[in-house]
């Protein structure tokens, strides 16, 4: 038919924080000839780099108009304008802006919201602990307790059973627990696990690797896991006593971590300032902290607008 709308190319969430990052830096006064070839570059590797950029922009324009007529309310109504058509829209962009979920959720058994952390009882009497924005699904049979993480972070506390191994399966990877507490963390490409009590056994790929209390392991999607390391599995999982613990970690990690516990995008856009170290223990029931701590220590400054923080 004539003049048909074309429906959105859809576009994973780590597109869609690129382009914005992108879109920031080239928006900051900053940006060389190099940045602006280099994003044009960057939108052109596939449609569905090219959808996230335009989405970015438009959001970016949205968010100077707001600013512009503070007297007017903007409703989800008009944000759902950046993802195509109205409610299927505004429905798709709730959910890859954080605000309600992992789109894993829709499906999953269990789901938390951005900001969201509680615990689940397993039909064996474990106990899955979810982390913010993480969704998993439980299919226990006579021979074997799986669990899948979707996404997200969780912390097991299982119940031992000979007769029934349990094992959580992360995107191709698979932990199965040798009578332990640990936690898998499943970002979309990357997996880790922390051994808190117990042990495990990883495998990835052709490869497995036995880890034992405070150590952890890193790989790829699909990959090979890595060698052990050793870390404080106690800092590691501060997530469930409501804290996350940095010591000499880089602003830019420590804001890519503080950004899962809440709802929109946060962006550094000074290399300098991405780069410096931060050490401190910071409170998840105040999600602001971070960035007073960035405003009063580091000689930063902080805009905050709709779905979007810019640290400069």
């Amino acid at each position: 038919m004539p003049n048909e709308p074309h429906p959105p190319i859809p576009f994973p969430p780590r597109l869609s924080d690129e382009a914005i990052d992108w879109v920031v830096r080239l928006r900051s006064g900053r940006a060389t000839a190099e940045d602006h070839a280099a994003f044009a570059a960057w939108r052109r590797r596939s449609p569905a780099h090219a959808a996230a950029a335009a989405q970015a922009e438009m959001l970016w324009r949205d968010i100077g108009a707001v600013g512009a007529r503070p007297e007017r309310t903007r409703t989800l109504g008009r944000r759902a304008v950046l993802g195509g058509a109205v409610a299927a829209s505004a429905a798709a962009l709730a959910v890859g802006s954080g605000v309600v979920g992992p789109l894993a959720g829709l499906y999953a058994d269990h789901a938390t919201r951005v900001g969201e952390r509680r615990e689940v009882r397993l039909p064996d009497g474990s106990l899955a602990a979810l982390n913010t924005a993480t969704a998993l699904s439980v299919a226990f049979s006579a021979g074997e307790r799986r669990v899948v993480l979707h996404e997200g972070e969780a912390q097991f506390e299982v119940v031992r059973d000979a007769a029934r191994p349990f094992v959580v399966r992360a995107d191709g990877s698979e932990v199965q627990a040798l009578g332990t507490v640990f936690s898998v963390r499943n970002t979309g490409g990357a997996v880790e696990v922390v051994v808190s009590e117990g042990s495990v056994e990883v495998r990835g790929g052709v490869h497995a690797v036995r880890l034992v209390a405070d150590e952890r392991v890193a790989f790829g999607m699909g990959g090979e896991p890595g060698a052990p390391e050793r870390v404080d599995a106690r800092t590691e999982t501060a997530w469930r006593r409501g804290k996350l613990i940095f010591n000499r970690r880089p602003l830019g990690d420590v804001v890519a971590e503080m950004q899962r516990y809440r709802p929109g995008r946060i962006a550094v856009v000074d290399d300098r300032l991405r780069a410096l170290e931060v050490s401190g223990i910071f409170d998840l029931g105040d999600a602001d902290g971070l960035l007073r701590t960035v405003e009063q220590t580091m000689a930063a400054r902080v805009v905050r607008m709709p779905l979007l923080t810019v640290i400069y």
